[in-house]
């Protein structure tokens, strides 16, 4: 096992939002940042909580990911597994094969010296 750069992504209910927010906010020994955004849970494992939600046919949640090393991936996740114990938060670990920021900042700096 490598300990390269693997995007882990969670998914959570809606409720859970900001607990998880917090928590992720709280662990930066292993998590250097997170994107999240608003999602549909559709499927036979998806829990329709409310009425709205019932009627509308999904599940509100939230989705998250962020970019991490192998080993704090797998650190963060054992952690979560106590600290969200019965949330049904989904998540999963794919390898990133590139990371990086398209910043050209640093180079007009460096551009207007010359």
């Amino acid at each position: 096992m490598t300990d390269g750069p693997v995007c882990l992504t969670l998914i959570a209910a809606r409720s859970l939002r900001d607990e998880l927010f917090d928590y992720l906010t709280e662990r930066s020994d292993l998590v250097p940042g997170f994107t999240a955004s608003e999602a549909a849970g559709h499927g036979p494992n998806v829990e329709l909580h409310s009425a709205a939600e019932r009627v509308k046919g999904y599940a509100d949640q939230v989705l998250v990911r962020m970019i991490l090393k192998q080993a704090d991936a797998t650190q963060l996740l054992a952690d979560m597994k106590t600290a969200f114990a019965g949330s049904r938060l989904t998540y999963w670990i794919m390898p990133v094969t590139e990371f990086g920021l398209i910043d050209d900042r640093a180079q007009s700096a460096t551009m207007g010296q010359a």
